[in-house]
């Protein structure tokens, strides 16, 4: 595996079919996963490991995010990554970026509505590694089922010849989505984290029995969230999986979006709804043993 600095390496690079999986780094299971479906894709895996400024907002994690490029490179070359993208904030941005993709009404809701500025950053950010490293296929994990609709939509609007794919939720074996931010979560705030995940499983089994009403999906969730101490719920809401525009009725394709403080961590979680023939969702995979986010800390 080559780990390179500058857009120039990475097109130097390339060999037959490109696959991308952009990070910010400290891998889990989750990215790794994402690693391996680009491997199964494409003759030349490249990920991208920038933790970007854009995408956080004033007071929010930046200085404090999980960082660790030895241990990164050691886990994306055991995958077989091809070539791991490490570029340093000149390269991505030698001045203060006056163009940014504007996001409109998809930042609306969710964690944009909160995080105001978030999702132009990501934008951004992806729409200069689609153009610089030029991939065939970009990966993406649905926890963050909002980003992936931003970046799909971005693809789309501003013609980038990316094929952009998502892939399933993965979880620790009690259930907590993969984060990164897990790590900074106590024993104590871990045991409460678990309300998100329980909430979203209450709420996609009540979809399965009938329950198609927004309101009392999104009440389940909330009902669990307020029945644990230490967790501060910030939304939970049901959303059009295209638009990201709440629904009043489980109807079509969507997911069921929540997110919350433990302590002062933030965290997101989700549940994908289809339909087709009948409802299907998808709440993600379970690990079977404990996370690499816990090997080295």
């Amino acid at each position: 595996m080559k780990i390179v600095t500058t857009f120039a390496e990475v097109r130097a690079a390339h060999r037959g079919t490109v696959s991308l999986v952009p990070t910010m780094g400290f891998f889990h299971e989750g990215h790794l996963a994402l690693m391996r479906a680009a491997r199964e894709r494409s003759d030349t895996v490249v990920v991208s490991l920038f933790v970007n400024p854009l995408q956080f907002g004033r007071g929010e994690d930046l200085d404090r995010y999980p960082r660790d490029l030895d241990r990164d490179a050691a886990l994306a070359e055991a995958v077989g990554v091809d070539v791991l993208f490490a570029p340093s904030v000149e390269e991505m941005y030698p001045s203060e970026p006056e163009i940014r993709v504007t996001v409109g009404r998809l930042a609306d809701y969710l964690c944009g509505r909160y995080r105001p500025g978030h999702f132009e950053g990501v934008a951004t950010v992806v729409a200069k590694l689609f153009a610089g490293i030029q991939p065939d296929v970009a990966f993406f994990g649905r926890k963050d089922a909002q980003q992936l609709a931003v970046l799909r939509r971005l693809a789309a609007d501003l013609s980038f010849p990316v094929e952009v794919k998502g892939r399933p939720i993965v979880r620790e074996q009690d259930g907590l989505a993969l984060s990164s931010r897990n790590v900074y979560l106590s024993p104590t705030e871990r045991a409460s984290a678990l309300a998100l995940s329980r909430g979203l499983a209450r709420a996609a089994k009540a979809a399965l029995d009938g329950v198609r009403s927004g309101a009392a999906l999104e009440a389940l969730v909330t009902n669990e969230i307020d029945q644990t101490a230490g967790v501060d719920l910030q939304y939970v809401n049901l959303v059009d999986a295209d638009t990201v525009q709440p629904i009043e009725k489980l109807d079509r394709d969507s997911f069921l979006a929540v997110a919350a403080y433990v302590g002062e961590t933030r965290l997101i979680d989700n549940v994908h709804f289809w339909l087709r023939d009948r409802l299907e969702y998808q709440l993600g995979e379970r690990l079977q043993s404990p996370s690499v986010l816990y090997e080295r800390r």
